[in-house]
């Protein structure tokens, strides 16, 4: 028995189709489609789709049931929507057009070529949400692809997305997780050997997934008025309080939205350094305009700190999108983005203008993470870097440490919280709280450095004379505990594979309060063990879905 249709009632206000250009094509097969920003396509169904996992804070926002795993009948109805067998009243699937750089180079047109988007939702507040369908069967972007995405990456998404979310990282949302009862074949290292494996579809969700690319393809091929309707229907969509400020087809009304995109852009770079967040695949396709996280592929997170890391196979000769490498791809991207303006706004000042904003947004979000991740009041740009006593030479000589001792991004700066204070504490307590961070015992050069760089730490600490308690909350508030350590999600994806949930529900349970001490649960705060250090899926993934 289904559901009522009441139950799943949501308002649907498709603006990107009914504003922007649509291909005339209605067939859906692969190939060039211009002078449009989408294409019309509908889900192709699967055999047998089941609800695996739900984000029922996320429904609630939308308009949905929060739990509907208590109520058969509505999960089953459920699964049916979010796996795109059955569509609701008001919904208008359709896939976009955009194109990219990849890797640093031009790929021309991409487009969404295994998401489907259902329609935009006005939900809570009438804050506007997108639903797309990762998974959902193959559109006229999808190139030689099926359109599907297996199991494992999906267990993925759903994870980071909501995980990133409770971190405080700007980022899309993830509402459902459906398995679709149909194999899907993948060679996940291309290495010659594909085997089938369990099919599923995640229900992405975000206020607009327009992406850098979606832009520099009406510039790279010249349109400048499809090129202009797309921005001017991104500003009055999504920035109104530019809309309001400057006129349509007014050079003043796209430059201040560039600014507006870079510092948004850095913020969020800004927080992915601070979680020990790698995206893995930053190309201009993978940007958004409203500087959210998007597309978790090859992502990963640093378990010991290593600028250089980078958890995607294809980038593993180049390192291109390295942790330590992101700030600089990002601004890289932006000036993609710039020059895809460049029709609209005439002028490079402008556009020159943004990047600044970018450098200046990053710095001010990167010392006020630093300051809170090490329990200062501030750290300002005007310090003297050179000096033991300032702030930013805290800063430079635990990074140059870090990087030269194996150890434990986030256990290291969760344990900070926990140092003794007094003038007089002798090493050996003042070094306690951080040994569980490290993979190795520390040398005597590594162990007398790190000694020197924590009595200057509490030593400024004292100085800054704050409420030891206060401070505490505040660093606790800015290191997790908790992230999604790849060695976790792959032992979630194995026995989800093997017909056990309950791993997976333990982590989404766990990752809405990452800050939290969560005790009996410290398991799942652990350094990661020695058998994950090269096991595929715990250190180095590939872009395979």
């Amino acid at each position: 028995m289904q559901a009522p249709a009441a139950e799943l009632a949501l308002r649907f206000d498709n603006s990107f189709v009914r504003a922007l250009p649509a291909d005339p094509e209605p067939k859906n097969y692969r190939r060039q489609v211009l002078g449009a920003c989408y294409s019309r396509v509908d889900p192709t169904p699967v055999s047998n789709p089941a609800l695996l996992a739900w984000s029922g804070e996320l429904a609630q926002r939308l308009g949905l049931p929060a739990d509907p795993q208590t109520d058969p009948d509505l999960a089953a109805r459920l699964a049916q929507v979010f796996a795109g067998v059955e569509q609701l009243p008001g919904m208008a699937p359709f896939a976009a057009c955009y194109g990219g750089h990849q890797f640093g180079n031009w790929a021309d047109q991409l487009g969404d070529g295994r998401a489907i988007s259902l329609g935009e939702v006005l939900g809570e507040g009438g804050q506007r949400w997108e639903l797309q369908l990762k998974g959902a069967g193959p559109t006229p972007y999808s190139r030689m692809g099926d359109g599907r995405a297996v199991l494992r990456s999906s267990v993925r998404e759903f994870l980071c997305s909501e995980a990133m979310h409770h971190l405080g990282v700007p980022t899309t949302r993830a509402l459902s997780l459906v398995t679709t009862g149909d194999a899907v074949v993948r060679d996940m290292f291309y290495d010659g050997h594909p085997r089938p494996e369990p099919g599923a579809i995640v229900c992405r969700v975000a206020p607009s997934f327009l992406r850098f690319g979606n832009f520099e393809l009406f510039a790279a091929r010249d349109d400048r008025a499809t090129l202009a309707r797309l921005a001017d229907y991104a500003i009055e969509t999504h920035f109104p309080a530019l809309a309001s400020a400057h006129a349509a087809g007014d050079p003043q009304r796209y430059a201040r939205w560039f600014v507006e995109i870079a510092e948004r852009t850095a913020e969020m770079i800004a927080h992915w350094m601070r979680v020990g967040f790698v995206h893995g695949v930053m190309n201009t396709d993978n940007m958004s305009i409203l500087g959210l996280t998007i597309d978790y592929g090859p992502y990963g997170w640093i378990d010991d700190y290593d600028p250089d890391w980078t958890p995607n196979t294809t980038d593993a000769s180049t390192r291109r999108y390295r942790f330590g490498n992101q700030p600089r791809i990002a601004a890289w991207n932006l000036l993609r983005m710039a020059a895809a303006l460049r029709p609209l706004i005439g002028d490079e000042a402008p556009l020159q203008a943004g990047m600044d904003a970018y450098a200046a947004a990053l710095d001010r979000h990167t010392l006020t993470s630093f300051a809170a991740k090490l329990g200062l009041a501030e750290l300002r740009t005007d310090e003297d870097a050179e000096d033991p006593r300032s702030g930013l030479w805290l800063v430079d000589e635990l990074l140059t440490q870090l990087a030269t001792t194996s150890t434990d991004m986030t256990l290291f700066y969760r344990a900070l919280a926990d140092l003794p204070l007094a003038e007089d504490c002798d090493d050996e307590s003042l070094l306690a709280p951080l040994l569980p961070a490290y993979y190795e015992d520390l040398r005597p050069r590594a162990r007398a450095e790190t000694l020197a760089w924590l009595r200057a730490l509490t030593a400024k600490v004292r100085g800054e004379g704050h409420d030891p308690a206060q401070r505490r909350a505040r660093m606790n508030a800015a290191n997790p505990k908790y992230v999604l350590r790849n060695y976790l999600a792959q032992q979630a994806i194995e026995r989800a594979e093997a017909g056990d949930q309950d791993m997976l529900h333990e982590l989404q349970a766990v990752l809405r309060a990452p800050y939290d001490e969560q005790p009996g649960r410290e398991h799942l705060a652990a350094k990661r063990p020695d058998w994950a250090k090269h096991r595929p899926g715990c250190s180095m993934l590939s872009c395979s879905s």
